[in-house]
């Protein structure tokens, strides 16, 4: 995987296809109570969209792809569809890990894991473990993950593993705490897409998305498909990536 490049700090390499795509899957429930389906057969139909747009990401050449699916926030959500939700995440890992596997993708996962069950915490294990050897995309699922609590996280494993840096934190530079967040050692994301039409990160990767590009739209997540993926891509590669530089200095370079 392609080490971490500070975009406050450096000009990341960009390309016509973004190397790292994060997204909210969000819509679920919308759009099942707009079919007068109870939320939780939203959550199914957004499994699939997940399989297919993985497999549209890794045909596309995309090399990171990480999808916001359970916040630390969501637990406030009725416990009912929080069950449902962790009963729809333990049976996808179980079954789609072969597959992961087969296409040569990399499954990792982050987030405050400890809240699971056993079980769960074994099936992330496992799928990590089985899967760390491949050398395609990596495919992150942030689940009972925040960006507040990542970079606390972060805080305290940098002053645990450097406590020459908490006698001078003055001497503290960005290469000294980002390698501690959990995507420390990937590239920021590139295209940052939400779907279900808010417009906000909602603590999503929040010391990552300095210099991603934002893309909104109305689609929820269960109708995203190909089409909207690649629509995504087309409003991106129109973007003028220019990393606090001017358009005369790009044009100049």
């Amino acid at each position: 995987m392609a080490s971490h490049v500070s975009s406050t700090t450096t000009i990341p390499p960009t390309g016509a296809v973004p190397r790292h795509v994060a997204i909210i899957l969000d819509g679920n429930g919308r759009w099942a109570t707009k079919r007068l389906l109870p939320r939780i057969a939203g959550h199914a139909r957004g499994v699939e969209t997940v399989r297919k747009t993985v497999e549209s990401c890794a045909r596309l050449g995309v090399e990171n792809l990480t999808l916001f699916a359970f916040s630390s926030e969501n637990w406030r959500r009725p416990a009912e569809e929080v069950s449902v939700l962790m009963k729809l995440f333990l049976n996808a890992l179980s079954r789609e890990v072969d597959k992961l596997n087969s296409n040569n993708i990399r499954l990792r996962v982050i987030g405050e894991l400890s809240a699971f069950d056993s079980v769960l915490q074994k099936l992330i294990v496992s799928g990590q473990e089985r899967t760390a050897g491949n050398t395609g995309m990596t495919l992150t699922i942030a689940v009972n993950y925040g960006g507040r609590w990542d970079v606390m996280q972060a805080i305290r494993a940098m002053i645990g593993a450097r406590p020459d840096l908490a006698a001078a934190p003055k001497t503290i530079e960005e290469a000294d705490f980002a390698p501690y967040l959990t995507m420390g050692d990937a590239p920021e994301p590139d295209l940052f897409i939400r779907t279900g039409g808010e417009q906000r990160i909602s603590n999503f990767l929040l010391w990552h998305l300095a210099y991603t590009e934002l893309y909104f739209t109305e689609t929820y997540w269960p109708d995203f498909d190909q089409a909207e993926l690649e629509a995504a891509f087309e409003s991106y590669r129109r973007r003028e990536r220019r990393f606090g530089r001017t358009s005369a200095q790009l044009a100049a370079n």
